[in-house]
């Protein structure tokens, strides 16, 4: 090959080999518009993707993880922009938890109270409109027994008690923080009556009006005190309400100086019955108690309430005392009595300081007196004690807080 020819070759390769690293780069920049189209797409994917999600947000309460939840307002299931379709509850173990979504299935409660110290779980399922699904999932553990309180109360919801019958609460720790437990009590009256609590110690508080409850009417307690701090890390858990009904006004007087029993209704004298009160020895506390318990039999031993012998038995064992009715904590009871002589009714007081009502043996004999107060008695009927020559009852002994002047019960609430 000449060098002309060869020159000319090279030339050509040259070009040929130019044209090549222009189109190459020319591809570089068709590269650049490629990446351009390729962020319109990811666009679009992620544009599609959004579409593919649902709508629907799910709510659990309370968050996930939570410890000390409450044992009422827990695992509270709610949607937005969707329907709820499946809501599962189980504890740690599976057991499952029923529950309910409502009827607009835009939210869900379990239909039993939970338990304390112990951990649920909860999965929830939701559709937006466009059918597609979302979903949630929680685990949390409700307040254990010894970071929580409750408060045992009396009288039970639905019941009819008599005019005398204090609301009381007896809570299962020490209260500390004693105003903010009874903010969250509330206790009110159809009658209009103002209503004070009064707390006797760390532990209860009752509640009633200044004179007695008014008849026919109808008391309400409510307690708000889930999550209510009452001492350093100890937290109520009780949310209800109960109501209570007040029946006749009935209020018997028992005197221990003429030995009889004096039965009214609305102030009027309704019965007269003999009674045999506490010995010389024994006294019959005097003072305003409250029937608080009703036994149709009952044993009663020396023993529990400190009648012993030398030998340490009880100085009585009586294991069918017909008719009884509690007056107090520490052991007074007003009751039939059927191994007295009849002579000893209304003459004569021979009891360990019970207040008792000739009766039969076997509680079945509707015709003796004993049988009549029981019949015609209610919890939450007053008992007023006179002439004994002993002291009045405590307030807390029992339900007697009558005992107090209306002064002295508002001096001791915390609010």
């Amino acid at each position: 090959m000449t060098d002309g020819k060869r020159r000319r070759g090279l030339a050509a390769a040259s070009a040929l080999l130019g044209g090549v690293l222009v189109l190459s780069a020319c591809s570089g920049g068709d590269d650049g518009a490629s990446g351009d189209s390729k962020g319109d797409s990811q666009a679009q994917v992620d544009e599609a993707a959004a579409k593919k999600s649902s709508e629907a947000q799910i709510k659990i309460t309370p968050k996930d993880g939570s410890n000390n939840a409450s044992i009422n307002n827990s695992a509270a299931v709610t949607v937005a922009k969707g329907t709820l379709t499946e809501v599962k509850m189980t504890t740690a173990d599976g057991t499952a938890v029923a529950g309910e979504i409502s009827a607009d299935k835009k939210s869900w409660k379990p239909s039993v109270q939970l338990e304390r110290a112990t951990t649920y779980k909860l999965s929830a399922t939701a559709e937006d409109s466009a059918g597609l699904a979302a979903h949630e999932n929680a685990s949390f553990t409700t307040v254990a027994p010894d970071n929580s309180f409750i408060g045992t109360y009396t009288p039970d919801d639905g019941t009819t008690v008599g005019v005398g019958m204090p609301v009381s609460l007896n809570f299962d720790k020490a209260i500390t923080n004693k105003a903010a437990v009874q903010k969250g009590v509330t206790v009110s009256t159809t009658s209009g009556q103002e209503v004070a609590c009064h707390w006797f110690n760390a532990n209860r508080m009752d509640c009633r009006p200044d004179e007695y409850w008014q008849e026919g009417s109808t008391v309400t307690l409510k307690l708000a005190l889930d999550g209510v701090e009452g001492a350093e890390g100890v937290y109520g858990v009780q949310q209800k309400t109960v109501t209570f009904k007040i029946g006749r006004n009935q209020v018997t007087y028992v005197d221990a100086k003429t030995k009889q029993m004096k039965i009214t209704q609305d102030g009027k004298t309704v019965r007269t019955i003999p009674i045999s009160a506490g010995s010389p020895d024994n006294k019959t506390y005097e003072g305003q108690m409250v029937i608080s318990e009703k036994f149709k039999e009952t044993r009663m031993n020396g023993a529990t309430v400190g009648f012993t012998d030398d030998d340490g038995k009880g100085e009585y064992d009586i294991k069918d005392v017909p008719h009884a009715m509690r007056l107090s904590t520490s052991g007074t009871f007003i009751h039939g009595n059927y191994w007295g002589a009849k002579s000893i009714f209304g003459s004569v007081n021979t009891s360990h300081g019970c207040v008792g009502l000739q009766d039969a043996k076997g509680a079945n004999d509707p015709n003796m007196p004993g049988a009549w107060f029981y019949d015609n008695s209610i919890v939450g009927d007053v008992v007023v004690v006179q002439n004994t020559g002993d002291k009045t009852i405590a307030p807390d002994n029992g339900l007697n807080g009558w005992n107090m002047s209306w002064e002295q019960w508002k001096a001791g609430s915390a609010a």
